[in-house]
């Protein structure tokens, strides 16, 4: 039995790269009680050291389980908020899952809308800016069409899976009394990303402190708009009070729109690094399945007009912060 004035949230994906930043943030309110839904796949966290760390953990529960084995466990509690991580991730992590996102993705999120609607539980489903497929040259507003490109890819699929949850759950909002927001996070980083996916961030880091080549995929001139975790975090908490039902939110950093070359040069100069810049060919490294994402940076008006949100942490900020996080993971 709950007291009153508690707010009970489930956190699918909550030991996740972002997932595990937002239980921290949503903790630091005494009245919400937190159930997290996690198959630890993907996860960059050592769980027991995570919870032991954790302020607030004995208002935090958890099965670590998929989203389908834990709707199909026959009695669920009532929750008023889903913020809804769960998924494959990174460019390299997707590539073994094949064939098999859409259906997986799709599934899961039924499960959830269903469930909501039985409970009139709100809803946060966690997209991809993915779906915009490069937008206009690599601009991304909410009012634009989605791209799909003509090649199919494993990259394709996973852009394609999530633009068909969020499809799915807007109709659902529109001809039902389903609650529901949606949130595209822009190249999110910061401390506790692992390089498992393929995450350049971190892949950098290594190799400088290493003093190995950054392995830069073409020539670098790919666009990106990176934003820290903890502000993606922070977006996510406001689009679920403050946006809007059926209605999705960019959640990135345009003030952050670097090149991945840029990037590379920025983190051997703080680091002090000796590395050099290494050009390589990422299907040499990954294999013919992999694709590198196209230009991608966020038009994030509507989240700072409708939320409120302001990202804080500028680019050199992330990857001091990510250094200093890793070079304490090796010393442990």
């Amino acid at each position: 039995m709950e007291a009153e004035g508690q707010k009970s949230i489930l956190i699918t994906g909550g030991f996740g790269f972002i997932g595990s930043h937002l239980v921290e943030m949503l903790l630091r309110k005494p009245e919400n009680r937190i159930h997290v839904v996690d198959s630890m796949v993907t996860s960059p966290i050592d769980l027991e050291s995570y919870l032991q760390q954790l302020k607030g953990s004995e208002r935090l529960s958890y099965d670590l389980c998929t989203v389908r084995e834990f709707f199909a466990k026959p009695k669920i509690s009532r929750f008023d908020e889903i913020y809804h991580l769960a998924s494959v991730v990174g460019p390299v992590g997707v590539l073994k899952h094949s064939g098999i996102i859409l259906r997986n993705m799709v599934g899961d999120t039924y499960d959830l809308i269903d469930y909501c609607l039985d409970h009139g539980t709100k809803l946060c489903d966690i997209s991809t800016s993915e779906v915009y497929g490069g937008g206009r040259d690599g601009y991304c507003c909410e009012n634009d069409s989605m791209i799909i490109p003509p090649k199919i890819s494993v990259r394709l699929e996973y852009a394609v899976s999530k633009l068909a949850c969020e499809v799915a759950t807007v109709n659902t909002c529109r001809t039902s009394n389903l609650n529901a927001k949606i949130v595209r996070p822009f190249n999110v980083a910061g401390p506790r990303q692992a390089t498992a996916g393929g995450f350049v961030l971190p892949r950098f880091i290594k190799q400088a402190l290493a003093q190995e080549p950054l392995t830069v995929y073409g020539q670098g001139k790919s666009v990106r708009a990176f934003t820290d975790v903890r502000d993606i975090a922070d977006g996510i908490v406001r689009t679920m009070c403050c946006g809007r039902s059926g209605e999705a939110y960019n959640i990135g950093n345009p003030a952050n729109k670097t090149t991945i070359l840029d990037l590379a040069q920025r983190v051997v100069q703080i680091t002090g690094s000796k590395s050099e810049i290494s050009f390589v060919d990422p299907k040499v490294l990954w294999g013919p399945l992999f694709e590198e994402a196209n230009d991608k940076y966020p038009d994030a008006d509507r989240a700072i007009n409708e939320l409120g949100w302001r990202p804080k942490a500028g680019l050199d900020r992330i990857i001091r912060e990510s250094v200093e996080y890793i070079r304490a993971e090796r010393c442990d």
